[in-house]
């Protein structure tokens, strides 16, 4: 097998490509800002990456989060209610019918910001939109469309975003969710980082019970 050897080494340093924008936010360690992104007043917690054409508008997104190309956190809205939905209305400086926009209209969205916990995996394509909060451990499906918040370890696609199953039984969610294993010191992850891939082993070593071993809900996720 051959290794891989052009991968980027990440540090502490949030590592952001030269054409991604990022605009009054924080990014957090070991984070990977992808090609083409932009993100606005939004936080990115440690180790989350974006892939390629990722948009992130008002949002706080938690840390160890896999965030798939062309991703919209936050997408913008326009005024259905009015005669006309067209932009011109709240951008009345740019085509020349006003010297002040329409503020109002652009404080709505951010004050429905989105919520991403941690270790929340994103696929490609999917829209996550205003005031949605998506639970820890979640799973998005690659063009899905969320409009409601999402339960913690579940698994959500198709348009609107439905919940498809459960990554693992209740119980064993809670568990997991317990260790808040994403807070861990560097040190700490670095020394447990081989118990990360048993989900039994590390329940029984961090949790407050051992795990089980249902295989009927374990199975691999499949990328959507």
């Amino acid at each position: 097998m051959n290794q891989i050897t052009n991968q980027k080494k990440l540090s502490e340093t949030p590592t952001v490509h030269p054409s991604a924008k990022v605009t009054r936010s924080e990014i957090g360690k070991w984070t990977d800002i992808g090609a083409n992104s932009k993100i606005v007043e939004s936080t990115i917690g440690d180790y989350s990456y974006t892939a390629g054409d990722v948009q992130i508008i008002y949002a706080s997104v938690g840390k160890f989060c896999s965030i798939a190309s062309h991703v919209r956190i936050n997408p913008g809205n326009h005024p259905t209610w009015r005669v006309t939905q067209h932009h011109a209305t709240y951008r009345r400086v740019q085509y020349g019918f006003g010297e002040e926009e329409d503020h109002e209209f652009f404080e709505w969205r951010k004050n429905h910001p989105v919520t991403i916990g941690h270790d929340v995996w994103i696929g490609h394509n999917a829209v996550i939109m205003p005031g949605v909060t998506v639970g820890n451990g979640a799973v998005i499906g690659a063009g899905a469309i969320v409009t409601k918040d999402v339960e913690p370890y579940s698994i959500v696609a198709g348009v609107p975003a439905k919940k498809i199953k459960e990554r693992f039984p209740r119980t064993i969610a809670e568990q997991l969710d317990e260790t808040a294993w994403w807070d861990w010191s560097r040190e700490e992850l670095e020394e447990r980082f081989p118990d990360l891939n048993d989900l039994d082993l590390f329940l029984a070593r961090y949790g407050k019970g051992t795990g089980g071993n249902d295989n009927n809900n374990r199975e691999r996720t499949s990328d959507y």
